[in-house]
């Protein structure tokens, strides 16, 4: 008796392609859509923008020449609110990381990229571009209207003079970067309350601590210190005893990307 088998004939179906694919603008628009929802990022964002043109504009109409501010430089003087403005983008940028840890939105945001750096730069992509978007615009405004009042006084300038422009825009530049530095460290220590400890302590406290401090070598390496590099960026002229724009520049890029690398070394290597 004989057997005859079927030859089974296998199939090879047609791979679909998944619905849906994560990619870099995807994840760019997510954070996107993410920041501008959020009421806190309204709130510091026009704080910071209030704070400079109001003090901007108190700076212009309370100058008189001769005044005890004569030797400041000109868009140091008028953009005197930037360092108010800057505490609140760097409360800001820790809440754009820190803020998803605390309500564990973070979860579902590396469930959905589960390559998880992506979502990372994307943040700091985006918070970026807003930032400085607004910064040098306010900074711009504030600057033309705050010499309304200055015109007739030492203190008269215009974006034509040297190094005006460039000062205006580093202002701008030093305080988003500030601000990205403080998002790095929010995704690093991963907590709002102690993020902002520990900037507070260690960005700002700690440099003006070693300055008191009498030895040269330590004097010249505050200057690279964030806040210390950021307000140099803000000046038309030289000042005395810190570092040049280029250079200050550099360095405080130099403490955001080490701030961002710990953050994405921590995020790799940690559970959320």
């Amino acid at each position: 008796m004989t057997t005859t088998t079927p030859h089974a004939t296998t199939t090879n179906p047609t791979r679909q392609a998944p619905p849906y694919r994560i990619t870099k603008a995807r994840v760019l628009r997510s954070e996107w859509h993410k920041l501008r929802s959020l009421r806190s990022t309204w709130i510091t964002l026009t704080a910071a923008a209030a704070l400079i043109l109001g003090i901007g504009l108190i700076m212009g109409g309370t100058y008189t020449t001769g005044g005890g501010d004569s030797d400041v430089d000109t868009v140091i003087l008028t953009l005197y609110g930037s360092l108010l403005g800057q505490l609140c983008l760097v409360v800001l940028g820790i809440l754009v990381t820190a803020g998803e840890y605390a309500t564990g939105m973070i979860r579902s945001s590396l469930t959905a990229v589960p390559a998880r750096l992506p979502v990372l730069w994307a943040k700091a992509t985006v918070f970026t571009a807003t930032a400085f978007s607004l910064m040098f615009t306010t900074a711009l405004i504030t600057f033309v209207a705050a010499q309304l009042f200055l015109h007739d006084t030492d203190q008269a300038a215009s974006l034509a003079d040297p190094g005006v422009l460039r000062a205006v825009a580093g202002t701008a530049a030093g305080i988003t970067l500030t601000g990205l530095l403080a998002l790095g460290l929010g995704a690093l220590l991963r907590s709002v309350p102690g993020a902002i400890g520990a900037f507070v302590g260690g960005v700002m406290l700690l440099p003006e601590i070693l300055g008191m401090l009498p030895y040269e070598t330590v004097e010249q390496a505050v200057r690279y210190f964030p806040t210390q590099a950021a307000g140099a960026l803000g000046s038309a002229t030289p000042l005395p005893g810190a570092a040049t724009p280029a250079t200050a520049l550099f360095a405080l890029s130099l403490w955001v990307a080490a701030f961002l690398g710990a953050a994405s070394w921590t995020l790799c290597r940690r559970d959320a």
